[in-house]
């Protein structure tokens, strides 16, 4: 897997980010991988429509200017790494 030039700080259910929680995007060129450590999280993306509960040890990958928000499930922890090529997650 290649490695992640950048991740954010460790956020749960009251420090996540109001940008987080409302439509937002990755930059042009940019993958980013949620990866949910402990709970639950919701991840919403409006084109192509999906949105799927991922659970403490569940990841997904946004891609490239790909529109999205997550939502909290209770509490949780998580993390988003950002890759300046499209990771291979395992």
């Amino acid at each position: 897997m290649n490695a992640p030039y950048r991740s954010t700080p460790v956020f749960d259910e009251t420090t996540l980010p109001e940008a987080l929680r409302r439509e937002h995007r990755t930059k042009a060129g940019t993958w980013g991988v949620i990866h949910v450590l402990d709970g639950a999280l919701r991840f919403t993306r409006p084109e192509p429509a999906l949105e799927v509960e991922l659970q403490a040890g569940e990841r997904i990958v946004v891609e490239p200017q790909q529109t999205h928000f997550v939502t909290p499930i209770g509490a949780m922890r998580m993390r988003v790494y950002f890759y300046d090529a499209s990771p291979q997650l395992p």
